[in-house]
């Protein structure tokens, strides 16, 4: 109540909206500055300092939303994973093989998803590879993200052999395997980055190749 004219004085509702989106902005800021820093001049040599200045913002902001050096990596790795749609690619994904009844087409459309999802994702695993061998973190780091990556080319290896189009004989941990290897960073490392490969062709390639492995051969 205002103590002069006795009226009841209603509290403005405070908007975190704002504050939010300008959380989200100067996240984002950050993981591109560290992306850059990281790819351009390696994992070790990057300090939380020269991200910080590059994104504009406090050292202590950097270690409050990330924790450190491993913890960006492992964010720029996971955002990375949602790939270029409004929707997550691993959401797409899924949506798609509960729709599509064509095996070969699924394959089809998993060789779009990982030229879509590699650009981003594929360097930043070749970084944790490389900075596994020196340091702990990264390390497991590198478990957890090879983990991750298996239990999802295993997921999507039964959905395809539920659907009973697999050549005779293969069974589901090799289909798994097949998977896991076609999609490796490694193999957009050979084809991409160091035989200049355009995206639409790898991708094409690692569908065609998972199809001749993995499905009985068209009659038509």
């Amino acid at each position: 109540m205002d103590p002069i004219s006795g009226v009841v004085k209603t509290g403005r509702r405070y908007d975190a909206s704002r504050r939010q989106r300008q959380a989200l902005r100067n996240r984002e800021t950050i993981l591109d500055a560290a992306r850059h820093l990281f790819l351009a001049d390696g994992y070790g040599p990057t300090t939380i300092a020269a991200i910080a200045a590059a994104a504009d913002v406090s050292v202590e902001t950097v270690y409050k939303g990330f924790g450190g050096k491993a913890g960006l990596v492992r964010a720029i790795w996971s955002r990375g994973l949602a790939g270029t749609g409004p929707i997550p690619a691993w959401e797409r994904s899924d949506e798609m093989q509960s729709l599509e009844t064509d095996a070969r087409q699924v394959i089809l459309n998993w060789g779009r998803f990982t030229a879509e999802v590699a650009p981003a994702v594929a360097p930043v695993l070749l970084l944790i590879r490389t900075a596994a061998a020196a340091d702990a973190e990264m390390a497991a780091l590198l478990e957890e993200v090879d983990r991750a990556r298996l239990v999802r080319m295993e997921e999507n290896a039964r959905r395809l052999h539920e659907r009973g189009d697999l050549r005779h004989g293969i069974e589901l941990e090799q289909t798994r395997d097949v998977l896991w290897t076609y999609s490796s960073p490694e193999l957009y490392e050979l084809l991409v980055l160091r035989r200049s490969w355009s995206l639409e062709r790898y991708g094409r390639f690692v569908a065609e190749a998972m199809i001749a492995v993995l499905l009985t051969p068209s009659l038509t």
